[in-house]
């Protein structure tokens, strides 16, 4: 992911310097080059990650790429997504929090969402942690958070396909009883797609049962970010 981040910042910078150099658009003012300068590098970044990523472009990373909206307005949502990121990462210091253009993939592993064996309830520990999270997700209220559950390789496809749907329902539900507004929240069970480890292993496994948020802008923040950038 690190190694990503560093792609995606090399190619914005070119753009951005290839824009800023050209006569043609010397003339423009910053709203203008920041648009057609975020819209360039969103396509060229989509490029990117395309090739990079293949099918973990499904889960919460893909859901990130698919709200992006450039331009000026994406940089005010950016640095939105900035602030937060940067809280959850203070309240919950054992998450995987990633910022990724416009949105944030946020990775909760079974050490930090943990549930009982085969089943949906979420332990104490899996409650505290969630508890953590309320706050930041109450104070940002303009954005949207599609959960993902994932499994490990054990049992059948059918049944971690069901079992990991019913996790990150399980998340929703809880988050929604301390107070987030369920309007928010959508969920999505993709069981054994996308392991982050080899599932011959049980520390493998492990790391392949967890949760992934994409926290994106809605549309409200969308159409605050656009005024503020002057569109």
């Amino acid at each position: 992911m690190k190694k990503i981040s560093i792609a995606i910042l090399a190619v914005v910078m070119t753009v951005s310097s290839v824009f800023t150099g050209c006569e043609s658009v010397k003339n423009t003012n910053k709203t203008q080059r920041g648009a057609a300068i975020g819209a360039v590098g969103g396509a060229v970044i989509g490029g990117v990650l395309g090739n990079n990523l293949g099918k973990g472009g499904k889960g919460a990373l893909g859901a990130v790429l698919g709200g992006v909206i450039g331009g000026v307005a994406g940089g005010v949502i950016g640095n939105k997504m900035d602030k937060q990121a940067r809280e959850i990462d203070a309240a919950l210091p054992g998450a995987d929090v990633v910022r990724v253009g416009e949105g944030i993939k946020l990775v909760l592993n079974e050490n930090a969402v943990r549930f009982d064996t085969d089943k949906s309830t979420l332990t104490a520990t899996a409650k505290a942690n969630l508890d953590k999270l309320v706050p930041v997700f109450k104070e940002y209220g303009d954005t949207n958070i599609t959960i993902y559950g994932y499994t490990d390789s054990t049992g059948s496809v059918e049944h971690n396909l069901k079992l990991s749907g019913e996790r990150a329902a399980s998340v929703r539900s809880y988050l929604i009883n301390k107070g987030v507004a369920s309007g928010r929240f959508s969920v999505t069970g993709l069981g054994v797609a996308d392991p982050i480890a080899s599932n011959e292993t049980v520390d493998g496994r492990s790391q392949n049962r967890r949760v992934e948020f994409a926290i994106t802008a809605n549309e409200k923040m969308i159409q605050d970010a656009k005024k503020e950038a002057g569109n």
